[in-house]
């Protein structure tokens, strides 16, 4: 098994072995430096080296995960490597320790020693990084899969796997026909074995992913019931394609969504204690960041006036928890007449309404700083989809099957989908960000909403998803 189910959420294992591998290495990188060459810069004794070497490590490490260093590191080029390794330790792990060390002067051990600390790692954890890209792609660690189908849900495994799985050490084989007309190209297709169990265990096959072609009864097809069953008693993993794509990228593929599916499976349900321990964090954490936001927000309202007058603020009709609307509130970015016939228009890239603070206010996230009230307020949470216009909301219920039930639970400033899917204005859009969504429905836990704050600083730095 090459992950784990932590709090309802994936973590693929040979991630968390990197993460705990580089974090050795920034732990005796920050030893060396200051326990062994410069004894007198921290507190004496091994507990006080100790205690700022994992003070250093741990917020490097946090630099790391904001920037989504483990999430986009099967996907970027060696530049991106660079350039995403240089933010999380140089600009991000560099503000903030000197922000820790402001408050806790004895753990800083000197600039010098900071320098070449930092810049130490950064070279260390590059190298670290491609060796561990060079040996999760070999023969020898990838995950050979087989693909039970030949029809439409297979080839959208296949070109999703080609999109973003092909990096992330896993092997498609090829696909099993379980149609007479096969929509996979016939260079993907593998010759059905007289044996399935005896197949796998020479190619060695480590999982079977069940993509069968939808079609009615009498139109006929096969499912192998009792090969799979001995794949799956041998030890060969046997999985359906929904479960393949939640595992694996975090998203419940719609396409394969069925009223049984959200009945039956595990999940789409917290505790109360957790529902009370979200709410009392957003409450602590809107308060925080007011407190730490409110010069921001006066530059922000005064540069408004100066540039397009009044009104400062804006406000639209937004769709809430279980289907109740309530009115939510930004920083107006676009000119006062955006839509003065009254009809919602969706964004689009280069909105000729948008006002030049306006673009700015919206690369930098400073627009949505008003929604803090909405938080304060109860309508949304720090965490959640992101709450849609009423007449939108009606137009996609609709044309995209199962888009209410993003709506059970609280919508928020930041969500999952913005994390790992454009910015988008369409229904299309709209339908690609759903499958986001519906996993954060069903998996939403404290940790992950830990894990989406801490890796929304790279949306707003990157100024990813902005129109």
């Amino acid at each position: 098994m090459s992950y784990i189910r932590f709090r309802k959420h994936y973590l693929h294992i040979p991630y968390l072995v990197l993460a705990v591998i580089e974090f050795a290495v920034l732990l005796g990188v920050f030893i060396v430096l200051t326990g062994v060459y410069a004894p007198q810069s921290v507190p004496p004794g091994p507990e006080g080296v100790l205690s700022a070497s994992l003070l250093f490590a741990a917020i490097l490490s946090l630099g790391t995960l904001a920037m989504g260093g483990y999430a986009e590191i099967v996907r970027e080029t060696l530049s991106q490597l660079y350039f995403r390794t240089l933010v999380a330790y140089c600009f991000l792990g560099g503000i903030a320790l000197a922000l820790v060390y402001a408050f806790l002067p004895a753990m800083d051990p000197g600039s010098t020693n900071l320098f070449w600390a930092v810049l130490i790692c950064t070279f260390v954890v590059i190298v670290l990084r491609r060796l561990f890209l060079a040996m999760v792609d070999s023969q020898q660690l990838v995950r050979r899969v087989v693909v039970f189908g030949a029809g439409t849900a297979a080839q959208d495994l296949l070109d999703d796997y080609d999109a973003n799985m092909r990096a992330m050490g896993i092997r498609v084989v090829g696909c099993l026909a379980d149609t007479s007309e096969p929509v996979v190209a016939e260079d993907r297709l593998l010759t059905t074995p007289a044996d399935l169990y005896q197949y796998c265990r020479k190619n060695r096959i480590s999982e079977i992913v069940i993509a069968p072609q939808e079609r009615r009864r009498s139109e006929g097809g096969w499912l192998p019931v009792p090969e799979l069953m001995e794949c799956k008693l041998r030890g060969i993993a046997v999985t359906n394609a929904i479960d393949f794509y939640e595992r694996e990228l975090r998203k419940v593929k719609l396409e394969l969504v069925h009223p049984s599916w959200i009945v039956f499976s595990e999940g789409f349900r917290v505790s109360r204690f957790v529902q009370w321990t979200k709410r009392l964090t957003d409450l602590v954490l809107s308060l925080v960041l007011l407190a730490i936001a409110i010069p921001f927000m006066l530059l922000t309202a005064l540069a408004i006036v100066l540039e397009t007058g009044r009104p400062i603020l804006y406000s639209q009709k937004r769709v809430g928890q279980l289907g109740r609307e309530f009115r939510i509130y930004k920083f107006r970015s676009m000119r006062q007449d955006a839509e003065k016939d009254g009809k919602a228009r969706w964004a689009s890239a280069n909105d000729n309404r948008v006002t030049r603070v306006g673009a700015f206010i919206r690369n930098t996230r400073l627009d949505e700083l008003p929604q803090i009230y909405n938080v304060i307020r109860g309508d949304m949470s720090f965490v959640g989809p992101r709450p849609e216009r009423p007449e939108f909301v009606a137009e996609l219920k609709e044309k995209i099957p199962f888009y209410d039930t993003r709506h059970y639970v609280r919508p928020g400033l930041m969500g999952w989908a913005q994390l790992n899917y454009p910015y988008g204005a369409s229904i299309e859009d709209a339908r690609g960000k759903l499958e986001y969504d519906l996993y954060y429905s069903k998996n939403h836990s404290l940790l992950m909403d830990f894990l989406i704050m801490i890796q929304t600083v790279e949306v707003v730095l990157l100024g990813k998803g902005v129109h």
